[in-house]
């Protein structure tokens, strides 16, 4: 079979830098919803690498299905199969390319809660205890989502997600030690007051290794510490709904209101289980290509010049020991085009209007990223 040269270059990515495959090691390939080509890219990148490829194959609509008439007792025997599996894999690379990220929307809630809440282990497996990587797949419904022609958004979802991300390396560096060094944040901007301690939870790179694209740092703030209000101004989509202009607010780390223009399946999804209302992540984006929402939040998340501050489970790296069903990235952008905004560490400006101002942080900017690039 003859692949697109794109599509091995990518492969060799995901193999190479970001699960740094090796001889032996065995990885599973989840793909959903997309080309034979890529997925044989991938099998090709890690056999040459040595490593062992194994491949699962989804279709949304089959899962979509499956979901509709979930049982406990159905899940149940599949969480443990599943959880078998991925106890004998080393890495794990997702590629996920549904043309309809709606196609779960019609599932009810409690049944896709059901099943979050069972296969919640494997999903614990995955991330604690292998290499992963997590990234989307190009198609019309993302370049709808992006506003975008097909062709000019495949030409920036490869530019972004083959960038040669370990040009953000120095950067990344001194804002983790930065954030391991910090006790209090403050971050203000239109509508959002909010202060908590990161103090004593550290602080992850994120530079290609887990998501793609990728370009944040995270840490996670004191579970009790969380306090003011957030006005986040990213559209985001979350088990299969849209939800705009979310606004939480907090007391001592709690989310005790919650309002959006969906405000009561936010609060249903909220009330999950008791995690669900603190929060299990504090991150911020410097990605120099991706400056838009596009409802996507592999993307979203990484935006230049935002921040994400995440309702529910933690990491067991850089986390606060929160544990919930639900992890909700729910981003708010800074740049000056979005009302612009402030983040303080220890009472010191560290970024203002989504740039960031000391020296060592400033190679995280998109003047100097796109420069070296």
């Amino acid at each position: 079979m003859i692949i697109d040269p794109r599509f091995e270059k990518l492969a060799e990515g995901l193999t190479g830098f970001s699960t740094t495959l090796k001889k032996g090691e065995r990885v599973l390939i989840d793909a959903f919803d997309v080309p034979d080509a890529m997925v044989i890219a991938l099998i090709r990148s890690a056999r040459a690498r040595g490593a062992m490829p194994y491949v699962q194959i989804h279709r949304a609509r089959v899962t979509r299905e499956l979901a509709l008439g979930a049982e406990e007792a159905q899940f149940n025997a599949a969480v443990e199969i599943e959880l078998a599996r991925m106890k004998q894999m080393n890495a794990y690379i997702a590629l996920r390319g549904s043309e309809n990220i709606f196609e779960a929307a019609d599932v009810p809630s409690a049944r896709v809660q059901l099943v979050s809440r069972i296969m919640k282990p494997v999903i614990d497996q995955r991330v604690n205890k292998t290499k992963w990587v997590v990234l989307r797949w190009p198609t019309s419904a993302m370049a709808q989502q992006a506003t975008l022609s097909t062709e000019a958004f495949e030409d920036f979802y490869f530019k972004v997600c083959t960038l040669d991300y370990a040009r953000m390396k120095p950067g990344m560096r001194a804002l983790a030690e930065l954030m391991q060094k910090t006790d209090r944040v403050h971050i203000t901007g239109p509508g959002t007051d909010l202060r908590f301690s990161i103090k004593g939870i550290g602080a992850k790179e994120c530079g290609g290794q887990f998501n793609i694209p990728d370009g944040e740092v995270f840490s996670c703030p004191v579970r009790e510490s969380v306090e003011g209000v957030v006005q986040y101004n990213a559209p985001t989509v979350y088990l299969g709904a849209s939800f705009d202009s979310i606004r939480l607010a907090f007391k001592k780390g709690k989310i005790v209101e919650a309002t959006s223009n969906n405000t009561p399946k936010l609060n249903q999804i909220l009330d999950s289980d008791p995690g669900a209302r603190y929060i299990g992540e504090f991150a911020l984006g410097f990605n120099p290509h991706i400056l838009e929402p596009m409802r996507d939040i592999l993307f979203d998340e990484k935006i230049a010049g935002s921040f994400h501050f995440t309702p529910g489970q933690a990491y067991e790296d850089c986390g606060n020991g929160n544990k919930s069903q639900v992890h909700w990235d729910m981003v708010c952008i800074q740049r000056p085009e979005y009302g612009g905004g402030e983040i303080r560490f220890d009472g010191k400006l560290v970024r203002k209007d989504g740039l960031f101002l000391p020296k060592a942080l400033q190679k995280l900017n998109p003047d100097y990223l796109l420069a070296a690039g």
